[in-house]
């Protein structure tokens, strides 16, 4: 099924951009080490010769004579993480159609901007590379993790784009990176990245910001507004209130079931098209992107997994496969739900997947006639499993589930953090309205 939108033709055009050509005969080609990167990360939990069984075991010239997991890694060095990743672009962009729940607000597709870490072999090129977390005396502790920033669309879990990196190097500098992907849209974000230079970014290449804040940012009042909002300036780190770097937004207030006070920022200022209430209510698609990151790290990963690239070039060609595999599953759901008239929310990510690598273990042909019918039989097994009960709220307590140390530093009679309430129940503006 990834076949579908991994074309031949794509694969050679974007190995013709990098300037990938097969020079040593005999060689793995190129344009099979693409389609066997992708393989790898569909079948993360299988290796090299397994993973080649389930790519060529259809093929009876090719079944009986596979390489050697030495020449595949040689193979995947000359193809180098560059291919990947323009595959990834080439793919990348939103998928809902006018209307879906959750994708739109007031003629805006809303899109979130988040980030995840992938755990990579620990060795000195990845550490070096990577960076990772360190314990209290600075030692390196757990394994070396790749950041992975991600321009999510939060009715279909659709990646628009996407920048690769190390543990140390945060998420706000990739987020800038990817503003002029946003334009026209609402780009939500969470309270690590407010600052005059997104800020100023994501606005000037058209797209609209509601970003939750600490207390500390845009902190004093400029303007109230008649629904209790106010305006104040957001500015440069360490500068002072009046200094023209900053930029000026609207501050939004509210307690969520009577919790803490959540502030966001806007840049939609028109408190009657733009009510304080629905904006407030919207937050909660960004928790859309860890859904999607869930279904990366936990599902199509592997719960705990490592990636099993140890050099570091192949680390960063690995995660651009998986995004890349994520990203055609997600069209696959969104195919079911269009031909079918489902909410994707629904659609099963899971068995999308379980399905989809079977259809790569049974394959014989790549015909349109085994495509239709493979698209058939899980129309079929989706709908049995649709979810016919109202949604769950979103909930999880933050535990530690990887410590970095063996030994526990937190007492046993401390209480574990409460749940994060991701659905609110009630939503109380916060901010008083000014007579």
């Amino acid at each position: 099924m990834i076949t579908q939108w991994v074309t031949a033709g794509l694969v050679d055009e974007v190995l013709a951009e990098c300037r990938k050509r097969d020079r040593r005969p005999g060689a793995l080609p190129a344009g099979f080490m693409v389609y066997f990167t992708l393989a790898l990360a569909l079948f993360h939990q299988d290796s090299y010769d397994d993973v080649a069984e389930h790519v060529v075991g259809g093929i009876p010239e090719l079944s009986g004579c596979i390489p050697h997991k030495a020449s595949f890694t040689r193979a995947r060095e000359r193809l180098g993480p560059e291919p990947l990743e323009r595959l990834f672009h080439r793919l990348a962009g939103p998928l809902a159609p006018p209307g879906l729940a959750g994708s739109f607000y007031r003629g805006m597709r809303i899109a979130a901007v988040d980030g995840f870490l992938l755990d990579a072999p620990d060795n000195d090129a990845n550490r070096r590379a990577f960076g990772g977390p360190k314990d209290s005396s600075g030692k390196p502790g757990g394994f070396p993790q790749v950041r992975v920033v991600t321009l999510t669309e939060t009715g279909t879990h659709a990646s628009i784009d996407a920048r690769v990196g190390g543990y140390n190097s945060g998420e706000r500098d990739p987020a800038v990176a990817m503003a002029s992907s946003a334009a026209g849209m609402l780009v939500l974000m969470d309270r690590g990245f407010p600052g005059v230079e997104l800020w100023k970014a994501y606005t000037s290449a058209g797209a609209h910001l509601l970003l939750r804040a600490r207390s500390c940012v845009a902190r004093r009042p400029v303007r109230y507004l008649p629904d209790g909002t106010y305006l104040a300036r957001m500015n440069l780190a360490g500068q002072k209130g009046a200094h023209p770097g900053g930029v000026l937004v609207r501050v939004i207030e509210y307690r969520v079931d009577g919790g803490e006070v959540i502030r966001l920022l806007t840049d939609l200022f028109d408190h009657d098209t733009y009510p304080a209430r629905e904006l407030a209510a919207l937050y909660q698609e960004r928790w859309e992107a860890e859904s999607s990151y869930r279904q990366v790290k936990t599902f199509q990963r592997g719960r705990q997994e490592v990636l099993r690239s140890a050099d570091p070039q192949l680390v960063r060609q690995e995660v651009w496969a998986h995004l890349v595999v994520h990203h055609c599953l997600t069209r696959i759901i969104m195919r079911l739900a269009d031909g079918h008239g489902i909410d994707p929310d629904r659609i099963s990510f899971v068995k999308v997947l379980k399905h989809t690598r079977r259809s790569v273990v049974r394959q014989r042909t790549d015909t349109p006639m085994k495509i239709r019918a493979f698209l058939a039989s899980l129309a079929a097994k989706v709908r049995r499993k649709l979810d016919n009960g109202t949604r769950r709220l979103r909930e999880a307590d933050r535990y530690l589930k990887r410590p970095n140390s063996l030994y526990s530093y937190r007492p046993k009679d401390r209480p574990r953090t409460p749940a994060r309430r991701v659905a609110a129940k009630t939503i109380t503006l916060h901010t008083a309205i000014v007579q």
